[in-house]
């Protein structure tokens, strides 16, 4: 593989979410990966809380304050990924080749979003880059943010040629 080194050092990585992981174990296992994936690239998990209360909001609104959240914290420059179940699916060693081919294009930030429990809204649709998709099955988000952090760290364990994947 290619895994150009230098790209990294100029590149962010980073990984929007909206919500608290409620979990404690969960949160333990997703922080041992970002730990894990500092030895990679740089990389940072960002958590939006809206600021009105989702009991208060029908599902298209909660879509709307969410994201308005999403927007604001992403630079017009950033290469937005959704995290989306209508979004491209990889297996793992497509994944590592879809990285390589983002970290070769320069971009100084790539941006991976988990949307809240209703999905998007069109605004944030529209902005976005990219979709990618983990699986068709339906998973929690805070499973979605582990098992996401891991094939990350698992795609570069892959382009480095680690012993990781195999």
């Amino acid at each position: 593989m290619l895994f150009f080194a230098k790209n990294l050092i100029e590149m962010h990585f980073k990984l929007l979410v909206i919500g608290k992981t409620a979990d404690s174990n969960m949160e333990t296992l997703i922080n041992d990966y970002t730990k894990r994936l500092g030895h990679y690239c740089n990389f940072s998990m960002h958590v939006g809380e809206p600021k009105v209360k989702k009991k208060n909001l029908d599902h298209e609104d909660l879509k709307q304050e969410e994201g308005k959240l999403i927007l604001t914290n992403i630079n017009r420059a950033s290469y937005l990924i959704l995290l989306d179940e209508k979004g491209l699916e990889f297996n793992s060693n497509g994944f590592s080749k879809y990285l390589q081919k983002r970290l070769n294009t320069g971009q100084k930030e790539i941006v991976f979003c988990i949307g809240g429990a209703f999905g998007f809204s069109n605004e944030v649709y529209e902005r976005a880059n990219a979709k990618i998709a983990l699986s068709q099955m339906t998973l929690t988000h805070q499973m979605v943010r582990l098992l996401f952090v891991e094939q990350l760290y698992r795609g570069f364990t892959i382009l480095k040629g680690e012993k990781y994947h195999h």
